[in-house]
């Protein structure tokens, strides 16, 4: 996550989004960076509310707009298994051996097995209210229009440099397994085709 303060703006590190790029580029303009740790850097959204948007309220009287990028969930999904498709076989968070089909009906479950516990994009930028709490959304797949917004804000994005690139590896998929996983990811899917319906950018005044 980054805060930019002379630009009011928090730019949160929703996983798997194509978001390690432009922090890669825009990290040198940030006056607060939030690496290392998954749990810290990618701060999620009710946690920002409760705990870090207080604290830069008091401290700094700065209460500033919020962005993120969301991806379509299942090709979300295929980036986890291919980035943990890395990992050596044996590891618990690791996927080789493992079928796409496995992984998805793994992440299906109630209690995940860590090799799929990855979460979702809704349960990340949802507010307390179970609603999309950040002001600023973009879908990666239309990144012309991501660029543009941040090129407004910071005159110079200069080059997004290409980071965390998954290895290829096939990642096929039955319909009906397809369409399970979009019944179960309904809420996730309805705010990605809200972005989508939007032109790449909904806009949610604070």
């Amino acid at each position: 996550m980054l805060v930019f303060c002379k630009y009011n703006l928090i730019f949160f590190a929703v996983p798997k989004t194509g978001t390690t790029s432009y922090h890669a580029a825009l990290k040198g303009k940030a006056d607060i960076i939030f690496r290392g740790r998954p749990a810290v850097k990618h701060m999620n959204v009710r946690k920002y509310q409760r705990s870090f948007a207080p604290f830069l309220d008091k401290a700094f009287d700065l209460r500033p707009e919020t962005m993120a990028v969301m991806r379509e969930p299942l090709d979300l999904m295929r980036s986890w298994y291919k980035y943990r498709s890395r990992l050596p076989k044996g590891d618990k968070n690791g996927t080789k051996g493992i079928s796409f089909e496995q992984f998805i009906r793994a992440a299906l479950q109630e209690n995940s097995p860590p090799y799929a516990a990855v979460g979702n994009q809704m349960t990340f930028l949802q507010n307390d209210a179970g609603t999309n709490g950040v002001n600023h959304l973009f879908a990666i797949e239309q990144a012309d229009v991501l660029n543009e917004f941040l090129g407004n804000v910071f005159n110079d994005l200069g080059k997004i440099p290409r980071k965390n690139v998954s290895p290829s590896v096939p990642t096929p998929i039955s319909t009906d397994l397809e369409a399970e996983f979009r019944e179960a990811r309904a809420d996730e899917y309805a705010l990605y085709n809200q972005v989508i319906k939007s032109g790449g950018y909904l806009n949610t005044p604070g």
